[in-house]
């Protein structure tokens, strides 16, 4: 069993990229299996800064099979924009391959994205969606109404899936949101032209990972996203359409558990989140700022500044439990950086006077609710050249070997720095 999954453990946007590229390295295939363009990856690899958001870490090594797993939504468009810009820095995508059962995005649904989100917004109820057009086109995958990467790539069938699913979505965007009819000939004419592209990446890329794990090469699991954001076990409804959970893993790569041996979660020393939601340790201050300004807090894709907040030891707990972690990753360390205390909260304090050590089930229980905290000393000192856990100063070492009491898992690296050296083992 050669699989390692590596996934976000937090509300996303942890620093996995680092975490996973180091892991590529080793990698003889690396399979990414939900999501789509709205998830990013920054990578730093000799001065070099590769912001990845569909195309697997394991890109920038030579040797490593790239794959683009069934669970993940493809926009044509962006990810051939991705590979020319890899192509640009000298990058090779000749080892990139695409599932022929990824769902298209198309420009249905990016519109639909925006003209829902505006509608609910008008409401109060906008979830802070990228508008990507990944949620609409989970939508047609659940409806089965979608376009898959077999349909997109058939020559023989392009121009009439094209016409049927956009006359089809043109009725919803005019009638239902009041907006303007997309031009059918002109996606053709466009899309066409991604289509020809693609079509000698795109295969079934189940047979290549199962069999890649059969013969005992080495594979990693890619996740984006985070745990907090998971249809299922995330803060329901402020999620993402997929599943970033170890099990999405299995689905959206098409191989069973037991292909897994190790799964990796990465936490940040502090917390974050983008867009609406409850998130209990959010800090409105000065504390809030220096974090995020000091941990370069800000998206990816979007650039928006990302919510900022003290560890959450609940979270990560719960974290630790529905993904089955085997050991942990505390990346981010640096930014905490001349704060004199250090908080990580253990618990909520409810609305109705309960206190709670679980994650609630249900969000509302997290709204107004109070995080009971446990303070640590801080630290003035630079930490990233350190490589080794001893070179630590004794604030740190000392605030690590806590979260992992409170966590209840092995904290086997940490992440000083943003570089690809910038890392230490400690087990």
């Amino acid at each position: 069993m050669p699989g390692k999954v590596i996934l976000g453990a937090q509300w996303g946007d942890e620093g996995k990229g680092k975490f996973i590229d180091i892991f590529a390295g080793k990698a003889d295939l690396v399979v990414r299996s939900q999501g789509g363009n709205n998830a990013g990856h920054t990578v730093v690899a000799g001065g070099e800064k590769y912001k990845l958001q569909l195309i697997p870490s394991g890109i920038l090594y030579p040797e490593c099979v790239n794959v683009i797993g069934p669970g993940v939504v493809v926009n044509p468009k962006a990810v051939l924009g991705e590979i020319d810009g890899l192509h640009e820095k000298g990058v090779s995508t000749d080892k990139l391959f695409i599932d022929a059962r990824c769902h298209c995005i198309m420009p249905w649904h990016l519109e639909l994205d925006a003209l829902s989100e505006a509608e609910k917004a008008k409401e109060g109820t906008a979830i802070g969606t990228t508008k990507k057009g990944i949620g609409p086109t989970y939508m047609d995958k659940s409806e089965r109404s979608g376009i898959r990467m077999h349909d997109f790539v058939d020559a023989e069938r392009f121009e009439e899936v094209i016409r049927e699913t956009c006359a089809r979505k043109n009725r919803v965007i005019t009638g239902v949101y009041g907006g303007e009819p997309i031009d059918a000939d002109a996606v053709i004419a466009e899309y066409k032209v991604y289509a020809d592209r693609l079509r000698p990446m795109v295969r079934d890329t189940t047979v290549m990972t199962y069999d890649a794990i059969k013969s005992g090469k080495e594979v990693l699991f890619e996740g984006a996203q985070g745990t907090l954001l998971d249809l299922d076990m995330g803060t329901y409804p402020y999620v993402t359409s997929s599943h970033p959970v170890a099990g999405g893993c299995c689905i959206g790569s098409g191989v069973g558990p037991t292909a897994i041996n190790e799964i990796m979660g990465i936490f940040k020393s502090y917390t974050t989140r983008v867009g609406e939601g409850p998130f209990p340790t959010e800090l409105f201050d000065e504390t809030g700022d220096y974090i995020r300004n000091a941990g370069g807090e800000f998206g990816t894709v979007t650039g928006r500044p990302r919510r900022t907040g003290w560890f959450d030891a609940v979270v990560a707990r719960y974290a630790v439990r529905v993904n089955g972690l085997t050991d942990v990753v505390i990346n981010k360390i640096d930014p905490l950086r001349g704060l004199p205390k250090l908080k990580v909260c253990v618990a909520y304090k409810l609305k109705n006077g309960e206190t709670v050590t679980e994650f609630p089930a249900n969000f509302m229980d997290l709204v107004d609710c109070e995080p009971v905290y446990e303070e640590f000393d801080g630290f003035t000192e630079d930490i990233t050249d350190c490589r080794s856990f001893e070179e630590l100063p004794a604030t740190v070492q000392s605030y690590i070997k806590e979260l992992e009491r409170i966590i209840e898992c092995p904290i086997t690296m940490l992440g000083v720095g943003p570089a690809r050296d910038q890392v230490m083992t400690i087990k």
